[in-house]
């Protein structure tokens, strides 16, 4: 058997997410968890419709297999999980396939026949035909009918608790002690029905999410130290082998491009539209698709531990965890079923007792209502609508990791935004380059190397080409943040980068190095003692930059400033337009947090729309930020980076990360990841989950108006029990389809 494990801080603790054959319907997921939770250390999370089981247990006191005997025990048995199953062989592929056609439709084939068998009964009592031909046909579709009805009312039962199940066999079963053999039968072929039509449609929600396991290839090139390739199995590859991609091949492993450039399509982990250009030293993911180049990757995570497999496994946890609108309705179930069991008693004993009315008929109306009453849309539109949601998120390049935080995303009415790396680049660039003043009289003309007589003409002034081209040349040996952003500037735009020699630091004021013959100096103010022209005109540069949140360099030639470069953060390419977008939505506020300065922070907010700012702050203050905005607004969610960001992130209603594909920490610390590391995701995300909420409402309404309705009339026998069954299976099979149009969500 194959589990996807983790372990807490507590090395006793783990955690594993498991396979489970044998869950007949959604109510046995809450038997697995009632049954699972008197062992000692364990908390378990079954999700019917992801037919997988989450399972939190402490080692030192149960193991793994005494959890495996509970479920043998129930008649639940573990299948193969984790985060990808093996393809069978070649040669055994049609024999699977036939296998796995024959499962997947056994319910509805059994339903079918039960319907047939029914539909001799009837054909036979109408003709009047042998009564035997009848009894065998209809008992027959009886039992074939309401096979996995009995499992179900069984498993239940074993456990003295009732559900749904249990509600169904009592009708179908009063139904035929009054002699309605037909009808009893006709109510479980439709119990079936509804219930082949949940599995199928549900199958689909399941095959969306499990189609993330087979992403990655199951074999991969590998390039030995001898220069030999060979082909082996994507678990047998190790951290630092080299892999080969050819073109168009999927990538077999997390890894770092150490040759070739290609355009892989990264869809399929981050949902962006564009493929992105990879070149040496490039992070690469398992499961994407590579372009036209041939790349060689070499392997940085297991197989078991790709990125693709852990959202695998995220997604496989997320299933188990319920929403708070189906918490809700498990809990109405709890005391709704014995609500409904005692008023059918109270209606077969009362009405006769009191006014002397026939038994049979009572009973007829008792098993009609109970058949109306019973909550079977309810319990499954929910669970239903949420798989769905999370399916279509991970579609899109968002981790929703957990019905709960897909449900509370839509509640949302405040968002709040670290600023660096996530409203902003997270590294600073050249944003303005301002000549000062004339060349010093000592600087001939020629006399640098990448300024020539042609290009000074007779204009004495220091261009912002010139002034850039010479930081670039100081600065181009450094790894400063900011001498970095200078060079990349120079480079960008094609302009010559000289050689400087005789390169010193000034400890706290910058850097000097001779180009050309000349002294260039590049760094802060003070550096300069000789200051040329208006001493005010370099005091007011600055300070203008300054004012705007932009950091500042001074260039000069001989120890006289000539020119100063702005640097800043700049926003995202679509910052502004996602703050738009949020807005529109009926966001009411948009927050920057930030440990920057106040100057540096309103710039950017004036830049892309924020509504407020609050600058200058420790993680400890947005924290406490974020409880101050939940108790006045409610909702609020958190956008950050996973790791500065982790107390607010937590505390916030809803915590969203930024870069989810190549951030462990922060696919592991937020509840939503935005895997592209695309600000335009957020609105998006946020879109999904209030459309699902939408359809959840939609199926709360469809469910308990159908029950509103409906078994009224059948207590007071203004409807037949097969209309009944007819309108309470028709509702559960269309809130299930309401559910599944969430997996064709666009956003907008």
């Amino acid at each position: 058997m194959t589990t996807a494990t983790t372990f807490s801080p507590n090395e006793n603790r783990a955690r594993v997410v498991l396979g489970v054959e044998g869950m007949v319907s959604q109510r046995s997921e809450r038997l697995v968890e009632s049954v699972l939770a008197r062992l000692p250390g364990v908390t378990a999370r079954a999700s019917f419709a992801a037919a997988s089981l989450s399972v939190e247990f402490d080692r030192s006191r149960c193991a793994l297999p005494e959890i495996a005997r509970r479920l043998d025990e129930l008649g639940f048995h573990l299948r193969e999980g984790g985060p990808r199953q093996a393809e069978p062989p070649k040669d055994r592929k049609s024999i699977e396939r036939l296998r796995e056609l024959i499962l997947t439709h056994h319910k509805l084939a059994m339903a079918l026949v039960g319907a047939l068998l029914l539909m001799v009964a009837t054909i036979t009592r109408a003709v009047d035909g042998p009564p035997w031909l009848r009894l065998a046909s209809v008992f027959a579709g009886f039992i074939i009918a309401g096979w996995y009805t009995a499992i179900d009312t069984l498993h239940v039962l074993r456990e003295f608790k009732f559900d749904i199940d249990v509600l169904m066999f009592a009708a179908a079963f009063g139904a035929a002690a009054l002699g309605h053999y037909e009808e009893g039968t006709l109510l479980l072929v439709l119990f079936a029905l509804g219930g082949a039509g949940e599995e199928l449609a549900m199958d689909r929600a399941r095959k969306a999410i499990e189609a993330l396991a087979r992403l990655a290839p199951d074999t991969a090139t590998r390039r030995d130290a001898d220069g030999k390739e060979r082909l082996v199995r994507i678990e047998d590859l190790a951290i630092g082998d080299n892999v080969v991609v050819r073109p168009f091949d999927r990538l077999p492993c997390d890894g770092v491009v150490v040759s070739g450039a290609s355009a892989i399509d990264q869809s399929p982990i981050t949902g962006e539209s564009a493929p992105v250009e990879k070149v040496i030293g490039s992070a690469v993911f398992a499961g994407t698709i590579n372009g036209e180049g041939l790349l060689t990757v070499k392997t940085t995570k297991l197989a078991a531990e790709s990125t693709l497999a852990r959202i695998v496994t995220l997604v496989q946890e997320a299933q188990a965890t319920k929403s708070p609108t189906q918490v809700f309705t498990d809990r109405v179930e709890k005391w709704y079923v014995p609500v409904v069991l005692v008023g059918t008693a109270l209606l077969i004993f009362v009405p006769p007792l009191a006014h002397g009315g026939f038994w049979g008929t009572w009973f007829y109306r008792a098993m009609a209502f109970l058949t109306a009453a019973s909550p079977c849309a309810l319990a499954i539109g929910t669970p239903a609508a949420v798989l769905s949601g999370i399916a279509r998120a991970a579609k899109i390049g968002v981790l929703v990791k957990g019905g709960v935080h897909l449900e509370n995303l839509g509640r949302v009415r405040v968002v709040c935004f670290d600023k660096t790396g996530t409203l902003t680049q997270g590294r600073p660039t050249v944003t303005d380059v301002l000549p000062l003043d004339s060349l010093p009289a000592a600087v001939k003309k020629g006399s640098l190397p990448f300024m020539t007589a042609d290009k000074m003409g007779s204009d004495p002034f220091m261009t912002a080409e010139r002034i850039l081209s010479l930081a670039a040349a100081v600065e181009k040996g450094s790894t400063h943040p900011l001498a970095v952003a200078i060079v990349g500037e120079a480079r960008s735009h094609g302009y010559g980068i000289a050689d400087a020699i005789d390169a010193q630091q000034a400890a706290g004021q910058g850097v000097r190095a001779t180009v050309g013959g000349h002294v260039i100096s590049v760094g802060r103010a003070e550096m300069f003692t000789a200051l040329n022209g208006d001493a005010a005109l370099l005091t007011d540069t600055i300070g203008r930059l300054a004012h705007e949140g932009k950091s500042t360099v001074v260039v000069g030639i001989d120890d006289r400033p000539i020119g100063v470069i702005g640097l800043s953060d700049t926003p995202r390419l679509n910052a502004g337009e996602t703050i738009q977008r949020l807005h529109r939505m009926g966001i009411r506020r948009t927050i920057m947090l930030t440990g920057d300065k106040a100057p540096v922070a309103a710039a950017i907010a004036a830049q892309i729309g924020i509504d407020e700012h609050h600058a200058e702050l420790l993680p400890e203050n947005k924290l406490e930020l974020v409880k101050l905005l939940e108790t006045k607004y409610g909702g609020v969610a958190m956008v950050g980076d996973g790791v500065n960001d982790a107390p607010a992130l937590a505390t916030a209603t809803v915590g969203i990360a930024m870069g989810g594909a190549g951030t462990d920490v922060a696919i592991e610390t937020a509840d939503v990841a935005l895997m592209a590391d695309d600000l335009a995701k957020l609105p998006d995300a946020i879109g999904l989950s209030r459309y699902s909420r939408r359809i959840i409402e939609q199926n709360l309404v469809i469910a308990l108006g159908v029950i509103a309705v409906l078994a009224p009339l059948a207590a007071l026998g203004y409807t037949y029990l097969g209309v009944a069954v007819l309108f309470h299976e028709g509702s559960t099979v269309v809130v299930v389809l309401n559910a599944m149009r969430i997996l064709m969500y666009k956003p907008r």
